[in-house]
This record gives C-alpha cells, structure tokens and sequence, in this order.
C-alpha cells in the first residue's frame, strides 16, 4: 500500500472543511452547498457505472471524483477509491473499453469488451440513468417538503395603510395575515385575480369572506371601502366615474405541499418536461447559428450583454455555479429546480451518440451487435474514428472555452 494510501481520511476532511471556509468566504453559505452538490452529482453519476459494472461481473479498478493530483485514494478489494484536486468531474475505470488495450488473459473476462451487448449497454447508460434518479428525488423532495406556489391557493400578504384609518376595512373585519382566502359569498377562489374581481364590484356592501386560519374555517363579514374615497401618502387610491371597491389586504399566492404519494406523479412530470427541454437546448446549441452566435458574444461586449442573447446562450460550469447561488437566495425550491435542470441536461449531454461521452459507447456497442454473426464477434477499430472524436473534442473545447469567458467577463444578469 503506498504512502498516500496509509494516511489517515482526517487530512481529506481537513481539506474539505478548509475549501468549505475559502467557498463560504468567497460566496457566502451559498456557494460550497451548491459545489457540494455539483460534487454529489458526479459521484452519483459515477455511482451508476460502480454499481452496474460490479453487477455485470466486470472488474472495477479505479473509483475516482476528480482529476489530476491525488488528494487521498485508498484501496479496498480491487478497487482503489479517491479523490483528486480537480472537481471536474469523476471516472470509473474498467478495463477493455477497447479492443486496442492490452490484457491478460485471465483477465479478459472480467473487461467491459468481453461484456455481453445489454451489460454494456446498462454500464455505459447507468451515469445517465442516475442522473435521471437523481433528478426525480430533488424534484419529489422539492413537491413534498417545499412545495410550489398554488394559484389557486390565496392568503393575506399584509395589510395597506389608508390615510386618517388607524385600521383599514380588512382589518375591521378581523382578517389576519396569513389567512388563506376560501371563498366571497359563497364563491370559491380559484385565483388573486377573481378575488380582486369580487371586491372591487361590491364597494359600500358586506361580503361574507370563508377564510382558513390555523387549520380552522372561519367566517368574517368586511365591508370594501370605495377607493375614490381613499388616500395613500396623499395620492388618492384611484379615480373614475365608478366606484372600486377595497379591503385594504397584499395578497400572496401560498405555497402548498403535496402528499409524499402524490408528488411522485408530480415530480415524473416535471423529469419529463425538464427531459424535453433538454433535448430541444442541447439541440439548440450544437448549431452553427448557436456558434455563430457565441462568436459573435465573444468578439462584442454589447452582443453579451444583450438579454435575448443572454436569455438563450448556453452557459459554463461558472455560470452555473452562480445561477445556483442567485438562486438560492430566493428559496431553496428555486434551488432545487436547477439542480433538477443541471442533472438531467448533463444526463442528456452524456448520452450523445459520440466518444468521449457515454453515448458514445453506447453506439459502439451498438455498431458491433449489429456486426456480429453467431458464433463471430465483431470488434470495431475504434482507431478508424479518431478524426471525428477529435473534432468532436475540439468542439466541445470551444464551447467550453466560449461560454467560460463569457460567464466570467459579462455574466448573464440575475434572473431572480
């Protein structure tokens, strides 16, 4: 066992909890929960490859989140797990995932090409899958113990102070803040809208207000007051021929939970729209008028910071970093959703049908089915590629490149 293997985890820990200080000092309380579940996203997606590689009998020889120097590695089994400074990413290493590589024969067995076609089929898609998983709990977690805001769930915000009223016509009535609005005269609220509706036709008349307070229903009676008779720092409340009835309340959309059952219907829902749009994006911006675009980003300050610019420009791990953080600012829901939106977009990268990418092994693999007769097992010569996957890399290097600097010279402005 190497040196570095024998030292204790406590120095990984001291490592973590000082780059857990740096990233709060830089960025506040935000910024390492947001790298700290970037980093558990790409454990889990390599979870994906361990587990199914360890389940179809192939031989896992490396488990590793990072690249580039060794932090700390220890060796378990067969298997050597670290991490490495570099928080790019991570990588699971199997052996044979080509035919040029060269193995033992008592090893042959165990590598991913001696590996039937499903197996290596479920290895290559499993980081994918995972992200699919992972993408599904934050969404069910966010349904059932955050909630969504409900349009059709209204509460009092707050009250509006009238000028010369120590009480306005809400609170006269007994309304507290925070109750839920049920129904005016027997008709049920479906939104703010239709309440603003019901007030403002019956200035000068009683309504009977269903409200739900602490679990309780209650029922109050509140006279809207006209508003051209009202003043609010001297500015009449509104003018007209006709009157316009008020209460005087701030309404709010409430946030409502769903049962732990019925979010999971909830949350497959919003996996698959989430699925569809990061099909359609990443469709987007493999195009050359995407590229043309960012180039032209690059080349002029005022084209990056131009909103519709902003709006559809893809972004680098930079700036997903700070939309996670702005994000988080306003909820940890709105948290969730892009996290929900980063995992199943980079399970939807991964999946294009081109080496280095999972995908890509999925095709292969695909290819030499295909190619194979009973008895005879097609090897496609993977070396035959190499032209296209450099390119390939090459594109993927100038997007990276692209949208890395135009996150970090003109960010795309804080959407909450």
């Amino acid at each position: 066992m190497s040196t570095r293997e024998s030292r204790s985890p406590i120095e990984a820990l001291v490592g973590v909890a000082a780059l857990s200080a740096l990233l709060t000092f830089l960025g506040g309380w935000a910024l390492p929960v947001v790298v700290g579940a970037i980093v558990l996203m790409v454990m889990g997606h390599e979870f994906g490859h361990f587990i199914t590689a360890k389940n179809s009998g192939m031989r896992v020889t490396d488990f590793f989140v990072g690249f580039g120097p060794v932090v700390w590695s220890k060796t378990i089994g067969e298997t050597r797990y670290g991490v490495r400074a570099l928080l790019l990413g991570g990588y699971v290493k199997v052996p044979g995932m080509s035919w040029a590589e060269e193995i033992s024969a008592d090893e042959e067995a165990r590598t991913y090409r001696s590996a039937s076609y499903p197996k290596k089929v479920i290895f290559a898609s499993a980081g994918s899958l995972m992200h699919v998983v992972m993408a599904f709990v934050l969404a069910w977690a966010s349904l059932s113990f955050i909630g969504l805001s409900s349009p059709s769930h209204v509460a009092i915000g707050g009250f509006t102070k009238w000028d010369g009223y120590s009480r306005n016509a809400a609170q006269l009535a007994g309304l507290h803040r925070g109750d839920q609005i049920l129904a005016v005269n027997g008709h049920r609220v479906t939104s703010i809208t239709s309440l603003i509706a019901s007030v403002h036709g019956d200035a000068g008349r009683t309504l009977t207000i269903e409200v739900l307070r602490n679990g309780k229903d209650l029922e109050v009676r509140a006279t809207p007051v006209d508003g051209r008779t009202l003043t609010i720092g001297g500015q009449p409340l509104v003018t007209g021929a006709s009157s316009v009835g008020y209460l005087g309340v701030e309404l709010e959309e409430m946030t409502v939970k769903d049962s732990v059952w019925s979010a999971i219907p909830g949350a497959a829902g919003v996996v698959g729209e989430t699925l569809k749009a990061a099909v359609v994006g990443i469709g987007h911006v493999f195009t050359p008028h995407e590229f043309e675009s960012l180039f032209h980003q690059v080349a002029s300050p005022s084209a990056a910071t131009n909103p519709v610019n902003q709006e559809t420009r893809p972004e680098s791990i930079v700036g997903v970093v700070r939309l996670a953080v702005e994000s988080s600012h306003s909820g940890a829901a709105s948290l969730l959703s892009i996290l929900v939106d980063v995992n199943l977009f980079v399970g939807v990268l991964n999946m294009l049908p081109m080496l280095p990418l999972d995908g890509g092994y999925v095709a292969i693999a695909t290819y030499e089915r295909l190619r194979s007769r009973r008895g005879e097992r097609y090897r496609a010569d993977v070396n035959r590629l190499a032209p296209v996957v450099y390119a390939f890399v090459a594109l993927l290097g100038v997007l990276f490149l692209c949208t890395l600097y135009l996150d970090i010279a003109h960010p795309v402005a804080n959407p909450f």
